[in-house]
């Protein structure tokens, strides 16, 4: 066979060739860009003759601080075809791991959107790499970035022609990206993406028994492309020639919808709570929709949610689990041909879960040391391995408790049934250790987000004096809606033994989130960790 290498030109190259007329559409602040791939291919290699100009050599680390456009679009190509290494900066985390990542990557070149300046402003003293700042935005005043010098990205891209050469055969072992997780203790650590690993990633985007992107699909990342390639959507969709419809700067889920519908947009991906969003304001403001796909990962979905989707709004919802480490895409959620004729809510249950392992991964259920089996009640930590997923994190970062013989280690707690379905029970950090069992804290959310008052509910446990840890539930009710404390409880009490329902049930206002839109669980466990404490008085700590 043939020793050609799996590379981002060679998608880039296919792309350039077989779809130049598909289109890239970006919600702006000023109305909507529209252009074809013809267009982007060229102003793709007029960035990589620019980046050349500037001095930017292969495996130089180039950073993005950038929202889903058009122009972060081009960076995701020209930096690698340029054989240097794309480093997408999440600009949701607090600035001292903002500067400790752009440190560590040791970035010589910086693009940043022009309304995200001001995060560097902090930290414009501490980048001892940054040797250029590139403006992104129409017409930016580039003497209001913190750091110097910085150029306007239209004019460096007018400044050249897109004479330029890449190297077809661009080793594939050579890295392509380079993405940092968001640390809850310690600093972020450092996931690098080879070529190789891109490249199969994006071929299993295309499988029928994942997401089956294809030509005829208008895509919608609502993913950011600042964490973890927007799970590889943007490679995928131009590597098979779908049109691509790119957010922009902090949509809201009306923006959203109207994207959706105005675009036709068949496939769009985003975490439980963007779906949650659009599912409000869908059931405010009905409107018909495109959609083949609603993409849900990041965490788990409510099984009421995808009822929802596809009982309401007659949108099909689609879960899969992955994570920075593994590219992203892991299990896709798909109902076996064999088991179509279950019950409704059996089948419901089964595409509620993460689903099943894509092909080319391996995967383990291991506790305690031991593999557990899987029969659909045995919980272990997921282990994977496969030619997308890490092996180390960048520069051997703190990868003891991560990396074992080959493998994974997720820290996520699941189990998996004898279909091969994997279902999360827990983040390792998350459970609820209740006298020496566990509690799944994800299961009583879901079922929480069952009830018909609640919008959001997290669950996490906190100090006792017997059992060690009991759970402490957290909800949102949608607007116009209540419910009292024992009528969540007895909802609760329909699916679950007594000793797994909350000790107590608190109404709030909005459930603090991560970066990337996960409910931030650590910081409700730090102000409740003793609320069921014998000498608090009932007030958060």
């Amino acid at each position: 066979m043939m020793q050609t290498p799996l590379n981002l030109y060679s998608i880039y190259d296919y792309s350039q060739h077989m779809y130049p007329t598909k289109w890239i559409v970006t919600r702006t602040a000023t109305g909507t860009h529209r252009h074809q791939y013809r267009d982007f291919g060229q102003r793709v290699r007029q960035l990589s003759q620019a980046l050349r100009h500037l001095g930017v050599q292969p495996g130089d680390r180039v950073g993005t601080l950038a929202w889903n456009d058009y122009r972060h679009l081009e960076i995701y190509f020209a930096v690698p075809l340029s054989g240097s290494v794309l480093h997408t900066i999440n600009l949701r985390l607090p600035v001292e791991h903002v500067r400790y990542i752009i440190n560590h990557a040791q970035d010589r070149v910086l693009f940043v959107d022009e309304t995200l300046l001001p995060l560097l402003a902090p930290i414009k003293n501490e980048l001892s790499s940054v040797q250029h700042v590139i403006v992104l935005g129409d017409h930016p005043d580039v003497s209001q970035s913190p750091v110097q010098p910085a150029l306007a990205y239209e004019e460096l891209l007018h400044n050249f022609t897109g004479d330029v050469e890449y190297d077809a055969n661009l080793s594939e072992e050579s890295l392509l990206g380079l993405c940092y997780t968001s640390a809850t203790t310690g600093n972020p650590k450092g996931v690098a993406y080879s070529h190789r690993g891109i490249v199969l990633h994006s071929l299993a985007m295309g499988l029928a028994n994942t997401t089956a992107l294809a030509e005829s699909d208008t895509v919608l990342p609502v993913v950011p492309m600042f964490h973890a390639n927007a799970w590889g959507l943007p490679f995928a969709a131009v590597w098979f020639g779908a049109n691509i419809v790119l957010p922009g700067a902090a949509p809201t889920p009306r923006d959203l919808v109207q994207l959706m519908a105005e675009e036709a947009v068949t496939v769009a991906a985003g975490v439980p709570t963007v779906w949650l969003g659009v599912a409000r304001e869908l059931s405010q403001h009905p409107v018909e929709l495109s959609l083949r796909m609603a993409l849900c990962g990041g965490s788990a979905a409510p099984p009421a949610l995808i009822q929802t989707f596809e009982e309401t709004f007659h949108v099909p919802f689609a879960h899969a689990y992955g994570m920075t480490e593994t590219s992203p895409l892991a299990t896709f959620s798909r109902l076996k041909s064999a088991l179509a004729e279950r019950p409704a809510a059996e089948r419901l249950a089964i595409r509620a879960t993460q689903g099943l392992l894509v092909p080319g991964l391996s995967m383990r259920l291991v506790r305690d040391g031991i593999d557990v089996p899987w029969d659909g009640v045995s919980m272990g930590e997921l282990w994977l391995r496969g030619p997308w997923v890490a092996d180390e994190y960048y520069h051997g970062d703190g990868g003891g408790d991560h990396f074992e013989k080959g493998w994974l280690k997720t820290g996520d707690v699941a189990t998996i049934d004898p279909e091969g379905y994997v279902r999360l029970v827990d983040r390792t950090k998350d459970l609820v250790k209740s006298g020496g069992e566990w509690i799944s804290s994800v299961d009583l959310e879901n079922t929480l987000m069952a009830h018909d008052a609640v919008f959001e509910a997290a669950v996490v446990g906190v100090t006792h004096p017997k059992w060690d840890e009991r759970p402490l539930a957290f909800v949102v009710f949608k607007e116009g809606k209540t419910a009292t404390p024992e009528e969540l409880k007895a909802h609760l009490s329909q699916a679950f033994p007594k000793w797994w329902l909350p000790d107590a049930i608190i109404v709030v206002d909005e459930i603090p989130k991560t970066s990337v839109g996960k409910f931030m669980k650590r910081a409700l466990r730090d102000q409740y960790h003793d609320y069921l404490m014998p000498q608090n008085d009932g007030a958060p700590t």
